[in-house]
């Protein structure tokens, strides 16, 4: 399966509460922290719901 990184570009500070549990669930807690997940629709639309704190790393 394909896999994609995930790297939080700017602070959760300020976010709403459910920004920040899709935060949590995608596996982010720190400013420039990167993970690797499957590349499928729901993790896609967790990226989708935080896309303005986070990029995607190809």
């Amino acid at each position: 399966m394909a896999t994609i990184k995930i790297k939080q570009t700017k602070s959760r500070i300020g976010a709403p509460k459910d920004q920040r549990r899709t935060l949590d669930a995608l596996g982010l807690h720190k400013l420039n922290n990167v993970v690797e997940k499957e590349d499928n629709a729901s993790i896609r639309g967790m990226i989708n719901k935080v896309n303005h704190l986070v990029t995607v790393i190809d």
